[in-house]
């Protein structure tokens, strides 16, 4: 992926520490430490930008169209729609909002 270490800024949605957090809560996930000090520490180490899912990207969010209704994934595409941004994921779906992805 030459083009994340292209990119002048790096961000991450600051809902990717909910998923984390319940992924992690219901055994989905087992991290080196707690949740909160492993992803601040994901954060720092690699410079991320955490963009917070503020009005706009809320009001964002729940205008998207109807093609899956996992809040967080909408909450994450909304982040990027605002800030014109693209999307790492492995989900095929999130192109189908319109947002940029590389997988």
């Amino acid at each position: 992926m030459r083009e994340i270490e292209r990119a002048p800024r790096l961000c991450v949605s600051s809902v990717s520490g909910l998923e984390l957090a319940l992924k992690s809560a219901h055994g989905k996930l087992q991290l080196p430490a707690g949740v909160e000090v492993w992803f601040q520490s994901i954060i720092d180490h690699h410079s991320l930008t955490a963009l917070d899912a503020d009005l706009p990207v809320c009001i964002r969010a729940g205008q998207l169209p109807a093609i899956h209704f996992d809040p967080c994934d909408r909450l994450i595409i909304a982040t990027a729609l605002v800030h014109k941004l693209t999307v790492v994921t492995a989900d095929g779906r999130f192109a189908e909002y319109g947002v940029e992805t590389l997988f």
